[in-house]
């Protein structure tokens, strides 16, 4: 599991976006794919896959771009497209249209020079077939398609790169109707409305792009992501681009991998670790204005909703946090000392650590030390306490295992910062 923050802003452009922008180089970056997930905010196999391929692919040679969340806010909201279909404003869109930013920017992105081919991941309906055999397996579906716009942009062969993507992932169905299919719109005489989309905007300006399209049919989250990857893969492979990943590519690794929503820092001073958090969490001590949600998942979000946070990734909610406003302190950097089993370690804010038995926070200054969910009649500061699990109110954990606790400091009036006991 990602207990710690990931560093994605290594990969992201200097410019800000609407959306995050990874880019992934390797030795040989002479060919640039670009892989865009999300700009339909209700097919979760489209930006759940770009996630995976953002933050357990290794690219060793070539370049791999990566936007995972196109659409951020319909992703959050599980919808198609909160103002419209994205997909539909390539053509032409407003300037007053709260999507005009986006599709200019990443217009902007596909039409880059070092841009050599783009994939744009979507889930579609039922299974394409070129002969009718109900209302789920049709030449109206979608689902299960290399979709492309016409057979051939600025000397590469469209139809032939489909055909080949298609074939191979044909050998590793998970079920046998779930087939891989080519469905060539034809775009410029058959499909007026394709004209509109990201796809047909890039091979107008010479840039060959395919879509991906698994099927919303499919069973399981896993099996949409299984084929966006596999799919990717071949794309990959045909470029040459030369990739490692940190998983083994079946339905048992990748339901693991979906289900770790990894972890948030909250202004430098809190860590979460999303997995197993509880569904609610109260009195988290937050500013009462700006406070900087920095994920780990780059299709990770927050929205503000009466007074409180709730945390997402891709379209799930994962937590609700009830903040209690107070100021921050000044120095969020400093050290604190913590004995754990015996051992004396040196934290920093926003971190966590494991314990078997007990932890005594070292008390060196004056900072007032707060273990959520110990009581102590006594003492109104938990410093130079020994703390066990024993001793703790389980009801006040982060994580649905009750084994999380918060240890908050504070200076005066203000919050300094978290450090989180995980006990074994």
């Amino acid at each position: 599991m990602r207990f710690f923050i990931t560093l994605f802003l290594l990969y992201l452009s200097l410019q800000a976006y609407d959306f995050n922008f990874i880019q992934k180089d390797g030795v040989d970056n002479n060919k640039t794919l670009l892989v865009i997930g999300g700009i339909h905010g209700n097919e979760p196999g489209g930006y759940f896959s770009a996630e995976i391929l953002a933050s357990h692919y290794k690219i060793k040679s070539g370049t791999l771009w990566i936007v995972p969340n196109l659409n951020a806010k319909s992703i959050q909201a599980d919808k198609r497209g909160v103002y419209g279909d994205m997909n539909r404003k390539f053509a032409n869109v407003s300037t007053n249209d709260p999507d005009y930013n986006i599709v200019s920017d990443i217009k902007s992105i596909m039409l880059d020079k070092k841009v050599n081919l783009i994939i744009n991941l979507h889930d579609g309906h039922g299974f394409y077939r070129n002969k009718y055999y109900g209302t789920i397996f049709n030449p109206s579906s979608w689902g299960q398609t290399c979709v492309i716009d016409q057979c051939d942009v600025k000397n590469t062969d469209m139809d032939q790169i489909a055909n080949a993507v298609k074939q191979n992932i044909n050998k590793n169905l998970i079920e046998e109707h779930h087939t891989f299919n080519v469905k060539n719109t034809n775009t410029k005489f058959d499909d007026e409305e394709m004209r509109h989309s990201l796809t047909y905007f890039a091979i107008t300006h010479n840039k060959p792009a395919f879509a991906i399209e698994t099927s919303k049919s499919l069973s399981s989250l896993s099996q949409k992501v299984f084929y966006q990857l596999n799919a990717i893969e071949e794309f990959m492979k045909i470029m040459n681009i030369e990739y490692e990943r940190d998983f083994e590519l079946n339905l048992e690794e990748l339901s693991k991998i979906i289900d770790d929503y990894g972890s948030v820092v909250i202004n430098n001073n809190i860590l979460l670790n999303l997995c197993d958090i509880k569904k609610s969490l109260s009195f988290i001590p937050l500013q009462s204005s700006y406070n900087d949600f920095v994920f780990s998942s780059s299709i990770a979000s927050v929205k503000t909703q009466n007074g409180s946070f709730e945390l997402y990734v891709g379209n799930k909610k994962i937590t609700t946090l009830h903040e209690e406003s107070f100021s921050l302190c000044k120095n969020l950097n400093e050290n604190v000392s913590i004995q754990v089993d015996g051992e004396v370690k040196k934290m920093k804010f926003a971190s966590e650590f494991f314990v078997n038995d007990d932890f005594t926070v070292v008390q060196s200054n004056d900072m007032r030390v707060n273990v959520i969910g110990f009581t102590d009649k006594i003492h109104k500061d938990e410093g130079n306490l020994n703390i066990r699990y024993k001793s703790l109110d389980k009801n006040y954990s982060i994580d649905n295992q009750k084994k999380r606790f918060r240890i908050e400091f504070y200076y005066k009036n203000s919050f300094c910062g978290m450090i989180v006991a995980n006990f074994r």
